[in-house]
């Protein structure tokens, strides 16, 4: 993810009515939001409904091969060729791939050849869910330690191959297991190429040179007239000790999707990742999502700050942004988590 959105104070709140659109405002996040209370596992029902196995081994596959392609930075050979693999495998596993292409221009002017790629499960289906996470990766460490490997690209196992190998494999679990509702797998380009840290310029709109690519679909609907009842947004969902707590726009726009996917994991005895507090208010690909008037929460791992600013008492974990986000930091336990859970969700929709 960003660095401004990631690592600094962004004054950004949502005031949203049901099917209008967001808009932004000033915010303070110097304090930290009152916990909300949640279901304890042993006080939830189980899960009755047979809901097929969410396969972490299968989910390690598809990240460890995205990773192999090298970092998936806009204009590189590893992008377009990662970008053409993800689209083979997508038709494999789904009934329709929707790729929009285009040039969007990055905080330095650089023109970035950038490509959506929405993959659709039952696209008849009236009622439509999207799962989403972003492809690309960062084309900077500029939070590494190493002051002369800052301006090198990333690995981004977790921060972009997490999300999408997840997304991979409930297409593929959902080819061999049916469901009625319509499932759009959206994967955003361009996301990770805002202003670094190192570069002293910054100014408040900073934040639109983040998720370019959320943007961009987001004023360009990959069908017309597009609806979703609700989207998940992944980032960040393999890493190892992960934490993903109620993040600050999530529970503004859609409380109640967050309280399913949180309550579930707490039946699934997810507990321990999925967590009850809340932090501030982050830029990430659903602020975008949710501006077009699609209610969309943030899975995202944050943790406690050890630092007096941050968003809410949370930052990101010490691997972002930096060469140590590789694979040895991922954990295939942290992928079943939140794919086994989401499973359950989808599986579940009425």
């Amino acid at each position: 993810m960003s660095n401004p959105k990631k690592t600094r104070i962004i004054a950004v709140v949502l005031l949203i009515a049901f099917g209008a659109l967001l808009v932004l405002r000033s915010c303070d996040f110097g304090s930290v939001p009152p916990e909300k209370p949640g279901p304890k596992p042993d006080q939830t029902k189980q899960i009755k409904v047979n809901v097929p196995n969410f396969n972490s081994d299968s989910a390690m596959y598809f990240l460890t091969k995205q990773v192999e392609f090298g970092p998936r930075v806009p204009n590189t050979a590893a992008h377009k060729k990662c970008g053409d693999w993800l689209v083979s495998k997508f038709r494999q596993y789904t009934s329709n791939v929707i790729e929009q292409e285009t040039v969007v221009i990055a905080w330095d002017g650089t023109p970035l050849k950038m490509r959506n790629i929405i993959a659709e499960i039952n696209p008849d289906a009236r009622k439509r869910i999207i799962i989403a996470a972003h492809w690309d990766t960062r084309p900077y460490a500029d939070k590494d330690s190493d002051v002369s490997k800052q301006k090198k690209p990333i690995d981004g196992a977790n921060d972009g191959a997490s999300g999408v190998a997840v997304l991979m494999e409930l297409a593929r679990m959902i080819q061999a297991s049916p469901i009625p509702v319509g499932i759009d797998l959206i994967l955003f380009d361009a996301e990770d190429y805002g202003r670094p840290e190192y570069d002293s310029k910054e100014t408040e709109n900073d934040y639109l040179f983040w998720c370019l690519g959320s943007q961009y679909w987001s004023k360009n609907f990959h069908r017309p007239g597009y609806q979703a009842s609700y989207g998940i947004l992944l980032d960040m969902v393999g890493g190892k000790n992960a934490r993903f707590n109620r993040e600050g726009i999530s529970m503004q726009v859609a409380p109640d999707v967050v309280d399913k996917v949180w309550n579930t994991a707490a039946q699934l005895g997810y507990g321990e990742l999925f967590q009850e507090p809340q932090t501030g208010e982050i830029i990430d690909d659903h602020l975008f999502m949710n501006q077009a008037g699609i209610r969309t929460i943030d899975i995202i791992d944050m943790r406690p700050s050890t630092r007096s600013m941050g968003f809410g008492g949370y930052e990101f974990g010490a691997t972002h942004h930096t060469h140590e986000d590789n694979l040895s930091n991922i954990d295939p336990a942290t992928l079943q988590a939140v794919g086994h859970t989401l499973a359950h969700v989808l599986y579940h929709i009425e």
